[in-house]
């Protein structure tokens, strides 16, 4: 009796197979993971579009509201890396159950936030929580499905990861314009609660292994929070204030660097490492996360320039810019349909070589434009931008995460969708920084020009002023209006070129990117995954 009633406790233990779970059981749990991935994805954009209503309605200041945003990145990059740690302690139902029912009541908070102080609290806690539904999604489609499924989950994430991003601003500008600003954030309560309720019932592919938490390494843990979160503000607060030149930056900077090399040391020698640095023990896993800090760079920098752009040189609100933007996602459905197809037949060196040539002729496009640009103008380099990023992304996911299993494999997701966050971070920075010096550049070779045309320019600001004079009785009051009228000018024109520069900088970074193609090769013999029932 004794020994049956151990067989039968070891088959209670025993974690499920995903084999013999039925497909659509699994495009079921996957639609629900998916969806969980995209309402965290599509917050972050959506308030982005929002901020300026969310300063006045704090009546916060402009170097507080950016902590919002801030905020959160800085506590999802902790997140993204911790979560295959927790996938296994807690398993994946109860992590991403946790995950989506703390993202809700977090949302409920941000939503009733008194002040900046309180909505800056709630996002980071919002950022935590929200974090371990992007790698995990990964994970478990590479767990659950095989072979021509397969092919299909790095097609439909990398859409719901450029996707998001994409409509955040449509949806943002349209809730905060027809109805208030508070409502981004309530919006996620309904499907915040489906996806809770949802993976509870359905997701159950693995088994819970608490005494986990009993081994912590909080070193380590703490080691790679103040590491990461430290990147993140140094990149986030580094173009505002000069980078170096601000000691506060500096003082954080050397504190990121030694908590990184600390983490370092507790990832080679812990006993029970937060995280597990072993899938860079192969090269392609290597190579891809490379690839998708380049994509991350890519896709965050020109989804936050066109706004930029559109918001500074052609004065939009929110909705008209989302409206402009919302053509990169019809480039991505027809994108995701190609890469699907093309990652069971073509080698995926050449399917990543013409994305990334691809997404490089698109941003060549864009750097010639022009301050009058608008939809009409923007249409084609978006729409190619939307089409040939799907073919970077596909190719990358099943570079990095083909070959691994079980908590390797919630290790490598982990790891590479942290590469993408963190391309976006340094993209945001560098663009922002590219921006503002050749903003610089470019006004003071305008400067030049004119004060070397002599006395067509002074003609110029003399015949302006003759034409406000009509408006104005006081002659020097119209000559300061002309003024100022050619200094706007001037500076709109500076942005635009400053603009078409950042653009071009961004493509030739896209085309270096080729010169790592050729060592990214087939996997080799063996490197494909055991069937799922192998662990």
């Amino acid at each position: 009796m004794a020994s049956i009633a151990a067989s039968g406790a070891r088959r209670a233990a025993a974690p499920p197979n995903p084999a013999s779970m039925p497909l659509s059981r699994k495009y079921l749990i996957f639609a629900v993971l998916a969806f969980g991935q995209f309402m965290a994805l599509i917050d972050i954009q959506i308030v982005a579009a929002s901020l300026n209503d969310i300063q006045a309605g704090l009546s916060a200041g402009p170097d507080e509201i950016s902590w919002v945003q801030t905020a959160y990145l800085m506590a999802e990059l902790v997140m993204i890396p911790f979560s295959a740690f927790l996938a296994q302690a807690m398993s994946t139902k109860w992590l991403f159950a946790t995950s989506a029912a703390l993202f809700t009541a977090t949302s409920i908070a941000c939503g009733l936030a008194w002040n900046i102080e309180s909505m800056i609290a709630f996002r980071a806690i919002q950022g935590f929580v929200g974090g371990a539904m992007v790698p995990t999604v990964f994970a478990v489609g590479f767990t659950i499905f095989e072979g021509k499924q397969r092919a299909l989950i790095p097609a439909i994430l990398g859409m719901v990861s450029v996707l998001a991003p994409t409509l955040g601003p449509t949806v943002g500008g349209i809730i905060t314009e027809t109805i208030d600003w508070r409502w981004i954030f309530f919006i996620n309560i309904a499907p915040g609660i489906a996806v809770t309720a949802l993976a509870i019932w359905l997701v159950d592919i693995d088994r819970a292994d608490t005494r986990m938490f009993g081994k912590i390494d909080w070193s380590h843990l703490v080691a790679m929070a103040v590491a990461l979160a430290g990147l993140e503000y140094v990149l986030e607060e580094g173009p505002r204030h000069d980078w170096f030149g601000d000691p506060q930056i500096v003082m954080v900077a050397w504190i990121a660097l030694v908590a990184f090399g600390l983490f370092l040391e507790r990832s080679f020698y812990s006993k029970n490492p937060i995280v597990r640095l072993s899938p860079f023990r192969r090269p392609t896993f290597v190579f891809a996360c490379v690839f998708n800090l380049v994509i991350g760079f890519g896709i965050y920098s020109s989804t936050y320039l066109l706004p930029v752009f559109l918001g500074r040189v052609r004065d939009f609100n929110s909705l008209q810019i989302g409206t402009t933007v919302f053509v990169v996602g019809g480039g991505q459905l027809i994108g995701t349909l190609i890469a699907a197809s093309a990652s069971q037949r073509v080698d995926r060196r050449i399917t990543i070589a013409i994305g990334l040539l691809g997404f490089a002729g698109s941003l060549w496009m864009t750097s010639h434009i022009s301050a009058e640009w608008g939809f009409g103008e923007l249409l084609l380099p978006q729409f190619v931008r939307g089409l040939f990023v799907m073919l970077c992304i596909v190719s990358s996911v099943n570079m990095a995460l083909t070959g691994f299993m079980g908590p390797e494999l919630r290790s490598a997701s982990g790891l590479f969708n942290l590469m993408r966050n963190l391309g976006g971070a340094i993209g945001i920075a560098t663009v922002n920084t590219w921006l503002q010096d050749n903003s610089r550049i470019q006004a003071s070779r305008f400067g030049e020009a004119l004060g070397a045309s002599g006395r067509s320019a002074q003609d110029g600001i003399a015949d302006l002023a003759r034409r406000f004079a009509a408006i104005t009785p006081d002659p020097d009051h119209a000559l300061l209006m002309a003024q100022a009228a050619i200094g706007r000018v001037v500076g709109r024109q500076a942005l635009t070129v400053a603009f078409d520069d950042v653009f071009r900088l961004m493509a030739l970074m896209f085309l270096a990117a080729l010169v790592m193609v050729p060592f990214c090769g087939a996997p080799p013999p063996g490197a494909a995954p055991p069937p799922p029932d192998a662990h």
